[in-house]
């Protein structure tokens, strides 16, 4: 029973994160850039949306300032990357680093807890099946957002960048601008997610970030594991990334429920990704027939026949 009672707030946990898991997927799987500004990101979606709220503005300002607080982030590390030439895992650290500092000047401590007198969006008893419906709506009206964006001229533009950005340049698409335009859009996203964390369990702290990356990518790697099988597009793949992000709560509860030390659960994760990564590589390496090219097959039977 009581792992059954912490079903709901694993559930909506796992649509909060899967917001910043899908903020990762633009990052990780379109742009093709290893983008670890994330961990200090969704902190600064945290941070603002704490501190916004505690002085009485409306919750959902505080989440549009949040996203914006995020999408500067990912700017910042866009352009340190195509303006000075910082490899795109060096800028993203040496963001994370930068918001390290400046998260603490916007908390002014290592932690803020909210009053459970403020109003705010999803800010409910943890198991509180309304906040399963609100982040669920969020979750969604995200979805649709990057489907109608990602189909227009400048988001197919940044698709392409992802994909080849050497063809894309000789075409004339202007790489720089789409890289930084998707590493906002992406920290943007993953900001969002913070601050909807923040009003979901009512605190705000400057370590709630770490790991982050380790969650997006599990959440990322076990959803597209299903998802492309079942259908391999642009709308399944997110909402497949959503479902990885509540599996992976889900896993995370039934650990804790178990009373496995909480301690391991970072490492638990780790391997968890570590497996789904080398998954494929198993399959094709270990339990993948090789295939035998055409030209041979016909050159045997020949070879065969003329025996005979």
């Amino acid at each position: 029973m009581g792992f059954l009672n912490a079903l709901p707030g694993a559930i909506a946990q796992g649509l909060v994160w899967g917001l910043m898991a899908i903020g990762l997927y633009i990052s990780y799987k379109i742009l093709d850039i290893a983008d670890l500004t994330v961990d200090g990101s969704i902190v600064t979606g945290a941070c603002v949306c704490g501190i916004l709220l505690t002085n009485g503005v409306n919750p959902f300002v505080c989440l549009i300032v949040a996203f914006l607080a995020g999408a500067l982030a990912g700017i910042v590390t866009g352009l340190s990357h195509t303006l000075m030439g910082i490899p795109p895992i060096l800028s993203g650290i040496l963001t994370q680093l930068i918001l390290w500092s400046v998260n603490l000047k916007i908390l002014g401590k290592a932690s803020l807890a909210i009053s459970s007198r403020t109003y705010s969006v999803l800010l409910t008893s943890l198991n509180n099946p309304m906040a399963i419906v609100v982040a669920a709506a969020f979750c969604a009206a995200v979805i649709v957002c990057l489907f109608l964006f990602f189909y227009t001229e400048i988001g197919l533009s940044v698709k392409s960048t992802g994909d080849n950005a050497d063809m894309s340049e000789a075409q004339g698409v202007n790489v720089k601008f789409n890289k930084v335009l998707g590493l906002a859009i992406s920290n943007g996203l993953v900001a969002l997610s913070g601050a909807l964390l923040a009003q979901y369990q009512g605190f705000v702290d400057i370590n709630m970030g770490r790991g982050a990356i380790v969650i997006g990518l599990a959440a990322i790697i076990i959803g597209l594991s299903v998802s492309m099988k079942i259908k391999p597009n642009f709308v399944v793949s997110l909402i497949g990334v959503v479902g990885g992000s509540i599996a992976y709560f889900l896993v995370y509860t039934f650990v804790i429920w178990l009373g496995l030390d909480s301690d391991l659960l970072k490492m638990l994760s780790a391997i968890v990704v570590m497996f789904f990564l080398a998954f494929p590589y198993w399959k094709k390496q270990y339990f993948t027939k090789p295939k035998i090219p055409a030209e041979i097959l016909n050159a045997q039977k020949n070879g065969g026949g003329d025996h005979a």
